[in-house]
């Protein structure tokens, strides 16, 4: 018996802005843009849509194609840093009440855009455990409600959107293989939203301040992203003794195609072992690699026995990776 992915949906907003549609207000282009990051367009929730909104949508789909119903879910993780409200209720708890999964425990996981990662090990390790036997697992974003349109150095990144999938028992020879997690807390300040908590709160009566928007010192994430993909990657063959030909895809966090590149040339891995769908999406942080994984079920890239990686890397800082067998 293994622990895995059972069934994967996702849920893109209707509300598509592309490259172009931003150079109408920004000093950019669709060539910057594209040539810079790899991101064609983002999919941009809609003014009544929020966090829970996406994870349900795409946790039903998950839930109709593992034909199980929302009551026989045993615990609902969410990954996401845009939930519905500041601090609680969590988000987790607003899904299964749309959901009606009435059984189900819940709770949120802040990993940023290693959350899914973290959720992944989370799953597994509860199932193990015995503490539950269906795990639903969504990553959430609305992101473009936290970025300030104005700064063209951040609002051309992100984009909208929720993956989920159903974890339980699978059949012998598939599940989680393993997972490495990881943490460099020095580097908070890179990739931050500073107002709005209790260390910073917003002041009574006033509108959003800029420091409530997402800030990124750049070239700092990009130098901790491109080390921690390389080294989760390489983790984790060493770890679980898998060699190059033996993983069928991995599928990283996308966040920028540069940083995609940099790690396949450090690790001499073709750039063909690298799922991407970013020009589509851009970043979904949380959402990114069940998103990934859904276009991939979709376009029937993933066959029973096919050997994943998964890594992420994000606000935290964070990093995180799995190997899983379909």
């Amino acid at each position: 018996m293994g622990i895995g992915i059972l069934s994967i949906g996702a849920y893109h907003p209707t509300k598509v802005i592309t490259n172009d549609d931003l150079s109408r207000t920004l000093d950019t282009s669709d060539e910057w843009i594209r040539s810079h990051t790899g991101i064609e367009k983002r999919h941009i929730a809609s003014d009544e849509e929020a966090a829970s909104d996406l994870a349900v949508k795409a946790a039903k789909k998950a839930l109709e194609r593992a034909h199980i119903d929302a009551e026989s879910l045993d615990c609902i993780i969410i990954a996401t840093t845009t939930s519905d409200y500041p601090s609680f209720p969590s988000t987790a708890c607003i899904v299964q009440d749309k959901l009606g999964a009435v059984h189900a425990y819940a709770f949120d996981i802040m990993a940023a855009c290693s959350g899914f990662t973290y959720g992944m090990e989370i799953g597994r390790s509860l199932i193990v455990s015995g503490a539950a036997k269906k795990v639903l697992l969504a990553g959430t974003e609305v992101l473009s409600r936290f970025i300030n349109w104005n700064d063209r150095n951040t609002c051309v990144l992100f984009g909208d959107g929720a993956g989920a999938v159903i974890l339980g028992e699978t059949n012998e020879g598939s599940g989680i293989i393993g997972s490495i997690l990881g943490a460099e807390g020095s580097g908070a300040d890179c990739l931050i939203r500073r107002a709005g908590g209790s260390r910073q709160p917003i002041p009574e009566g006033s509108t959003m301040p800029k420091e409530a928007f997402l800030a990124m010192d750049g070239r700092k994430v990009y130098n901790f992203a491109v080390k921690s993909t390389t080294d989760i990657i390489s983790g984790l063959m060493s770890r679980y003794k898998l060699t190059l030909d033996a993983v069928s895809y991995i599928v990283p966090h996308q966040a920028n195609i540069r940083i995609i590149e940099a790690a396949s040339s450090r690790l001499k891995i073709p750039m063909e072992k690298f799922f991407i769908n970013i020009s589509e999406y851009a970043n979904t942080s949380a959402a990114s690699i069940p998103i990934a994984l859904n276009d991939m079920y979709e376009r029937g890239l993933l066959k029973r026995g096919d050997c994943i990686l998964t890594v992420g890397f994000g606000s935290g800082l964070t990093c995180g990776g799995n190997a899983l067998r379909w």
